[in-house]
């Protein structure tokens, strides 16, 4: 995709060559043409960059905008093109759970709750399984087990395949429960840490088969095992 941007505080052909080389840089950038004249970049990306990245590549003194597209619209385009994947996953698995109590005739909240870990888990794992090596190495990246004893990066795609095949046939609920509070919750640390610090790594959440970045979304996915898992530990105790 090519979006044209205004962009001032060039005052000479070495501003337009600063800033060009400036912008070449900036991930998913592919080709930049600057005008001092026309006070304008025209960029063209592999993917949608945000337009903050755009500035923070640049000197204070250049400052560019959106004036010929709508940022906002672009970067929520993006983000579920990026997502795409995480988001049939959830909607998939969500139906099937819902369909489920559909032929119930009456909904059974922690049923649902049971088959929707039992889909996640199982999904997940089938996902880590396509290249087990590839996933392992990406999780060592930035989970905090997995980090000091590498094996467990193996170990995890095993322990999510047990999980979702426990709640599928609802093994034994408070052990079940349990090692998903723990594990998740441990799980959860690392993915902080990097989203906080703003480390821009892979997610290991669908294995090495799609290269999605850490975000709130991986956040998300593990606090809803946590939630999900704590409610049915609090229910059955």
């Amino acid at each position: 995709m090519t979006h044209t941007y205004q962009l001032t505080g060039m005052t000479c052909t070495s501003c337009e060559d600063k800033v060009k080389k400036a912008l070449q840089l900036v991930d998913n950038v592919t080709e930049v043409e600057v005008s001092k004249n026309d006070n304008t970049a025209t960029v063209t990306m592999s993917k949608h960059v945000a337009l903050n990245d755009l500035q923070n590549a640049l000197e204070n003194k250049y400052k560019i905008s959106a004036v010929h597209h709508n940022e906002i619209a672009e970067e929520a385009k993006s983000w579920a093109e990026t997502y795409k994947p995480i988001l049939l996953i959830f909607f998939y698995i969500s139906l099937v759970t819902l369909l489920i109590q559909l032929a119930n005739h009456h909904f059974d909240f922690m049923q649902a709750m049971r088959h929707f870990m039992a889909g996640f888990f199982l999904v997940f794992s089938f996902f880590k399984m396509l290249n087990l090596k590839g996933f392992a190495e990406s999780y060592m990246m930035y989970d905090v087990v997995a980090k000091k004893i590498p094996v467990w990066g193996y170990v995890y795609a095993f322990l999510e395949l047990g999980l979702g095949i426990s709640y599928l046939i609802d093994f034994n609920p408070i052990i079940t429960n349990a090692v998903t509070f723990i594990v998740m919750s441990v799980s959860i640390i690392g993915v902080l840490q990097s989203v906080l610090n703003k480390k821009k790594i892979q997610c290991a959440c669908l294995g090495a088969v799609f290269n999605l970045p850490m975000s709130t979304v991986t956040i998300i996915e593990d606090g809803l095992m946590i939630i999900m898992s704590l409610i049915m530990l609090l229910t059955i105790v």
